[in-house]
C-alpha cells in the first residue's frame, strides 16, 4: 500500500497573494490518454479547482463541452472564477459522480467521448484547516466533501463504539494498528470530547508504537484520517456506482481515465478495467498504472501516490 507522505506543506499549495493554487496530478499524461477532440463531450468527474480541464478545454474547441461535476459547492465556485475564459462550453454541476447516469441524463446525454475522476482530494480542501481533512493544521473534525451532507468525522469518533471504530480504521485505513486506536479514542473520548484535528492525530500518535518519534515515513495519523475521510464521504461505494456506469455512459471509441491515490481505490478500479477487457467491454490502454515522474514528484510531493490507469470503450 502507497499512502502519500507527510502532508505536503501549505507553500505547495498557497501563491505569494495567498490565493488557492492547484497543480493537476498527472496532467499531460491525462490529456494522452484521454485523447481529446473538437466537438467531444468530457466529462470531469471530480472538477476540482479546474486544473485538469484546463488541459482538455483547449482540445474540444469549438463545438466540444466539459461537463464538471464535483460534490464541494465551493471547489464549483472557485472552478468557475478559474475557467471563465471557457465558460461557453463548460457546464458546471454540484453531485457526486455516483450518480453520474441521472445528471447526464438531465443534462439530456445518454453517452459522452470521455470520463476523468481525479480521486485525491483538491489542494485547497487539504489547505483550509475549517475543513478539517489535514492533520497540520488544527481544525474540526468535519472531512465532508459536501458541507450539506449529515455525517462528519467528529460524529464517527464521538459514537461509534470501539469495535465499528477498530473495523473502520482496519478496512478503510489498512491500520494495522486499528484496535489500539481504536481503544485510545473510546478512553480519551469519555474524559473529555474529541473536536480538532490535532485533538486526534495526537491521540493517534500516542496509540501507536513509536508514534512520537521522527523520521517515519508517513505521519502516524495519515490512515486514521483516510479512513476517516472515506467513511464520511461513502467514497468507494461512490467509485464502485461510477465503475458500474462507465460502459453505459461511454460511447463506443471513449475513454475512461481514473487517478487513484491508495491501495483501495487503485484495487477498485484495475480489477473493473481488467474485468471490461476480458469481456470484452474495454480496450485497457494501461497495461500498469502510470506514476509521476521525479521531477513531478519534486515540484507536486502530492503526486507520489498517484496511479492512473485508462480505457477505451468497445463497440
Amino acid at each position: 500500500m502507497q499512502l502519500c507522505e507527510m502532508e505536503p506543506p501549505i507553500s505547495a499549495f498557497r501563491s505569494n497573494d495567498d490565493a488557492p493554487r492547484h497543480h493537476p496530478v498527472l496532467r499531460e499524461a491525462v490529456v494522452e490518454l484521454l485523447a481529446p477532440q473538437p466537438g467531444q463531450v468530457i466529462v470531469d468527474c471530480t472538477l476540482g479547482l479546474g486544473g485538469h480541464a484546463l488541459a482538455l478545454l483547449p482540445r474540444l474547441m469549438e463545438a466540444g463541452r466539459l461537463i464538471g461535476l464535483d460534490a464541494d459547492p465551493q471547489a464549483l465556485d472557485l472552478a468557475r472564477t478559474r475557467l471563465a475564459e471557457f465558460a461557453p462550453h463548460v457546464e458546471f454541476v454540484h453531485a457526486n459522480f455516483r450518480d453520474l447516469p441521472h445528471t447526464l441524463s438531465s443534462l439530456g446525454l445518454a453517452r459522452v467521448h470521455g470520463v476523468l475522476a481525479d480521486l485525491g482530494m483538491s489542494s485547497f480542501q487539504v489547505d483550509t484547516p475549517e475543513r478539517g481533512f489535514s492533520f497540520l493544521r488544527e481544525g474540526p473534525l468535519d472531512m465532508r466533501m459536501d458541507p450539506a451532507q449529515p455525517l462528519t468525522a467528529q460524529e464517527i469518533v464521538s459514537r461509534w463504539p470501539e469495535r465499528d471504530l477498530a473495523e473502520l480504521l482496519f478496512s478503510q485505513g489498512e491500520e494495522r494498528w486499528a484496535r489500539r486506536i481504536a481503544r485510545r479514542i473510546v478512553e480519551s473520548r469519555r474524559r473529555e470530547p474529541i473536536r480538532t484535528t490535532a485533538q486526534l492525530a495526537q491521540l493517534v500518535a500516542e496509540a501507536v508504537p513509536g508514534g512520537r518519534g521522527h523520521g517515519q515515513r508517513i505521519h502516524p495519523a495519515t490512515r486514521t484520517f483516510q479512513a476517516l475521510r472515506i467513511a464520511v464521504n461513502d467514497e468507494l461505494s461512490s467509485l464502485e456506482a461510477l465503475l458500474r456506469a462507465l460502459p453505459d455512459v461511454l460511447a463506443p471509441g471513449g475513454r475512461a481515465a481514473i487517478i487513484a491515490f491508495h491501495s483501495l481505490e487503485d484495487r477498485a478500479v484495475k480489477q473493473a478495467f481488467q474485468r471490461g477487457g476480458r469481456e470484452g467491454v474495454y480496450r485497457v490502454l494501461t497495461r500498469k498504472p502510470q506514476r509521476a515522474s521525479e521531477q513531478e514528484i519534486a515540484e507536486h510531493p502530492r503526486s507520489r501516490s498517484a496511479r492512473l490507469r485508462a480505457v477505451e470503450r468497445l463497440a
